[in-house]
């Protein structure tokens, strides 16, 4: 048997109970990423395995290369709105906290471990940042579901501050090595790190929007692997012009994740898939690389550290940061317990040991144990926390499963594949009365194990499947129909123009779209122009105001009646000004 045949041997044998520490992680209450480092620890020299590896600089290349794309993939999962809403306290902490986290740790550490105070900040920049690929799994895969604000700060802050920590790592090695001094040349190191991954990200991003949905490619899976070549090509350029992969790969995501794209869906569950793949890869190597023995030795005084840093480093950093924001003390402690540490101390950590600094043992030693009892301790502990600040959401039903015309590239379209539940508007009903959006068709019913081809009066039941063609500028109106809650109905957004059929009434518009007119409800919209343009006939174009709603004539038949009605929403700035021009007249 070959070497190489021995090793394929040993990375199925690990990647597959990876896989089996993920189902057992929810029943066991433990971290799954903390589930990965054990394996990898069992599978090392000291464990049951007997793998010797201590290749540093392979360990954080490969480190490096599946934090990238699990960042990458963090952001195609962002949605721009939790950005809106948290950018300003995520970027604070993601910048000012994790310098706070780092002084306060690394003050503590010099102290309790007997080294330079440099030597103590080093540490302490290494587990300054809270871990993306910790928060991405905890938060979306540990059962407790945050409020919308604090889950969208905690995600772009983990997403952000990497490169705050990689750069007090390199400032501290660098002053160690006594290669830089503190100041211009610090700032100039942090600036470019900050600036290149700034720009390079979104310029990347929006580069590979622009070439993925025009560029003509033999075979749909190519997509996802064009994706991913984007991600690979905006890390390295970045990092070769002195930037931070990290920040660029994130953002680069992130413009991907938030424009629609060719074969979508498809490139974000091959993503989501990679990002596992890099998680089990990157936990078990890294686990790989630790001693128990050392471990255990180290035990007490890293135990200490790592105390100071749940309970007083990041709280602290948290206070200073969030303050000016007026966050209410229950978020605020939330946000200071979820600081979980992940690969990214890890990683860090082999930077002393490739330039071999006297302590850099004891570093790594230190900041592995901190690590694994962060993710044990805050990892297992958030819905318990969460409950008992009374800050836990109840989780939301299953969302409808969203498929893609992908034989089609050139057509706007969905394929959405609607749960019905008791509370869906469009239950009890027949499908000729839901009071659909021009574009929209129910291709199919399915009833326990039966298809039912939908006619006019069938009746819709709660437990049935609806699955609809529709075009994706109506899935605002259609999710109002068919959605199972109020959150997965969302808002009709204003400003955006629907398309509807003539004779709807208004009573339907009421009872589907929860948009109530001081009108009879037994009124059409059609009726509703007759009266508000009478004698004249409607033309098309023409607009009229009702409530807050504006409408108009799409089209006309041969009889001079309306077919076809656009409506629009108006903001209160807008009614405000229509009805100000009305007083005027």
């Amino acid at each position: 048997m070959f070497v190489v045949d021995e090793l394929i041997l040993i990375l199925g044998v690990l990647l597959f109970l990876g896989i089996i520490s993920n189902l057992l992680s929810s029943r066991l209450g433990v971290p799954v990423l903390v589930l990965f480092l054990m394996l990898g620890m069992l599978a090392g020299s000291e464990g049951l395995g007997g793998i010797a590896f201590e290749d540093y600089p392979l360990a954080h290349g490969i480190g490096s290369l599946a934090l990238a794309l699990i960042l990458f993939d963090g952001g195609l999962s962002t949605r721009m709105e939790s950005v809106l809403s948290a950018w300003k306290p995520a970027l604070a902490l993601a910048t000012v906290g994790v310098l706070i986290t780092a002084g306060v740790t690394g003050i503590a550490a010099a102290w309790i471990l007997n080294l330079s105070w440099l030597e103590g900040l080093l540490l302490g920049s290494i587990v300054g940042s809270t871990d993306a690929a910790a928060i991405f799994t905890i938060i979306r895969h540990s059962g407790a579901r945050l409020p919308d604000r604090i889950a969208s700060t905690l995600e772009v802050e983990s997403g952000t501050n990497d490169p705050m920590a990689i750069f007090l790592t390199i400032g501290c090695i660098e002053l160690l090595a006594g290669r830089v001094t503190l100041g211009w040349s610090l700032l100039m190191l942090f600036a470019s790190q900050m600036i290149i991954g700034l720009v390079v990200g979104l310029g990347f991003g929006i580069l590979a929007v622009w070439l993925v949905n025009r560029i003509q490619l033999g075979a749909a899976g190519l997509y996802p692997v064009l994706v991913t070549s984007f991600c690979l090509l905006t890390f390295g350029l970045a990092a070769f012009l002195g930037g931070s992969g990290f920040l660029a790969v994130y953002l680069c995501g992130m413009v991907l994740g938030n424009r629609r794209l060719v074969f979508q869906r498809g490139i974000l569950i091959y993503h989501d898939a990679l990002a596992w793949l890099s998680q089990i890869a990157m936990f078990v190597l890294l686990g790989l690389l630790s001693f128990p023995s050392r471990l255990l030795a180290i035990g007490w005084k890293a135990l200490l550290i790592a105390l100071i840093l749940i309970l007083l480093s990041r709280p602290a950093a948290c206070l200073v940061c969030l303050l000016p924001f007026r966050i209410g003390w229950r978020p605020l402690m939330l946000i200071s317990w979820v600081g979980l540490k992940g690969a990214v101390p890890i990683v860090l950590a082999t930077f002393p040991l490739m330039l071999g600094s006297p302590n850099a043992p004891l570093l790594f030693d230190a900041i592995f144990f901190i690590v694994v009892l962060s993710a044990l301790v805050q990892g297992s502990t958030l819905p318990a926390v969460t409950r008992f600040l009374r800050l836990d959401q109840p989780q939301e039903p299953e969302p409808p499963l969203t498929l893609e015309l992908s034989a089609l590239r050139q057509v706007e379209g969905d394929i959405v594949d609607y749960s019905i539940g008791s509370d869906s508007r469009a239950a009890g009903k027949l499908v000729k009365n839901l009071a659909l959006p021009e574009g929209v068709v129910i291709a199919l019913l399915v009833r326990g194990e039966q298809f039912l081809p939908p006619k006019g009066t069938t009746r819709i039941l709660a437990g049935d499947h609806a699955i609809l063609v529709l075009r994706p500028e109506t899935r605002p109106l259609v999710n109002q129909i068919f959605a199972r809650s109020e959150e997965q109905r969302g808002t009709i957004p204003p400003a955006f123009e629907f398309p509807l059929r003539a004779n709807i009434t208004c009573g339907e518009l009421s009872e589907f779209y929860g948009i109530l007119l001081n009108v009879e409800p037994e009124t059409t919209l059609s009726q509703l122009f007759q009266q508000k343009l009478a004698p004249e006939k409607p033309r098309p174009g023409e607009s009229i105001r009702v409530g807050p709603l504006l409408l108009h004539v799409r089209s006309v038949d041969q009889n001079q009646q309306i077919e076809m009605v656009g409506m629009t929403i108006l903001s209160a700035e807008e009614i405000r000004a229509a009805e100000r021009k009305h007083e005027i007249q």
